[in-house]
């Protein structure tokens, strides 16, 4: 019964893997040695696991998307029922933790390459709807019971937290010297105290 678990430990190993590729080479820069060399394997360990590589690239691309979505509406449904804090909350965790982060890094590496690669175009497309509509859920939540002032549409008002989030993402992964977590989110959060007319005070103290 052993050997299935330590066969999906082995899979997200390889997919973390890939991810730090990815977000050091780019989506063309990826190679099975690359990869085999960043997780202390040989490649012929890698094509057990994975004999086609592309299917490894997908699932390191899948694990980071899941971050950013299916992680974010998981901690909707756990957290009180408070449109307020849940848009604090959404925004918190949709920038990277610091200028290393590597799923941020691998996105950017993907935007890079979306003008040639219709693959990393769709991706990153889908994500970007995906939130987008976590967001328009909450903001129209917030709506519903007045605890948001009805400014303008609640889908503009979500593409632009989640265009703001992308963009100082990028900013933080950069190394703009001042711009990191704290003030990133503390940037996106003005944005939407002016769009909602709420305070939304951060869940958390900058650190």
């Amino acid at each position: 019964m052993a050997r299935p678990k330590r066969q999906g430990e082995r899979r997200q190993q390889l997919a973390r893997a890939t991810q730090r590729v990815i977000a050091q080479h780019g989506l063309s820069g990826v190679k099975l040695s690359l990869i085999a060399s960043e997780a202390g394997l040989t490649s012929g360990a890698i094509l057990y696991y994975y004999p086609d590589i592309d299917e490894l690239v997908l699932e390191a691309i899948s694990l980071s998307m899941h971050r950013f979505y299916e992680d974010r509406a998981g901690m909707l449904e756990e957290l009180e029922d408070d449109p307020a804090l849940r848009l604090v909350r959404m925004i918190e965790t949709g920038l990277p933790v610091n200028g290393q982060d590597v799923e941020v890094r691998l996105f950017c590496q993907m935007g890079g390459a979306a003008g040639s690669n219709p693959l990393a175009a769709t991706l990153l497309t889908s994500l970007y709807d995906r939130q987008v509509s976590l967001y328009q859920v909450v903001l129209e939540q917030g709506r519903a019971r007045g605890i948001f002032a009805a400014h303008g549409s609640t889908l503009a008002i979500a593409r632009n937290v989640v265009a703001l989030e992308d963009a100082y993402g990028y900013r933080i992964v950069a190394g703009h010297g001042a711009i990191d977590s704290d003030a990133a989110i503390e940037l996106v959060l003005e944005y939407a105290r002016t769009v909602t007319g709420h305070e939304l005070a951060p869940s958390r103290s900058p650190e």
